[in-house]
């Protein structure tokens, strides 16, 4: 059974790196090559979309893999696992200071709303997801390495 939890685990908290990694390198980079305000029209709706899925996402991973660590202590790799969770939530404090004051301003704008500065406040916004991806991909790597 544990063994499931784990794997369970280490899938639920990838696709949420996946998605936050696709974020910083795919989709941002999509949206700013468009061409007049449809960039800044999509990350306004990314916005809204992700900022009403993620937070979920996180508190379930965080969940798992406390859940983890705690049916696992004991086992060589607990360790590992209890510092993955350390970094998702770090990951978490991140998001709710840095992060989404950035987001819930975002993703209100329309071109006929948006201060003046709103590529330099889009431009932190990615510089700080970009530390808190490799913040969640650290902690994505422990989980397997836990479970060696």
């Amino acid at each position: 059974m544990l063994n499931a939890l784990e794997v369970f685990t280490t899938v639920v908290v990838g696709v949420m790196v996946g998605v936050e990694f696709s974020v910083a390198f795919v989709i941002n980079r999509i949206l700013d090559a468009l061409p007049g305000d449809n960039g800044q029209l999509g990350r306004a709706h990314g916005g809204r979309m992700l900022g009403a899925v993620m937070p979920v996402w996180y508190l379930t991973s965080l969940v798992l893999v406390a859940v983890g660590a705690i049916a696992g202590w004991g086992r060589p790799g607990a360790v590992l696992v209890v510092i993955a969770g350390a970094l998702l939530i770090l990951g978490v404090i991140m998001s709710l200071l840095l992060l989404v004051p950035i987001n819930n301003r975002g993703k209100t704008w329309t071109p006929e709303n948006r201060p003046e500065d709103w590529k330099e406040q889009m431009n932190r916004w990615d510089r700080f997801h970009y530390v808190r991806v490799a913040v969640l991909v650290a902690a994505f790597a422990l989980l397997p390495a836990a479970l060696a």
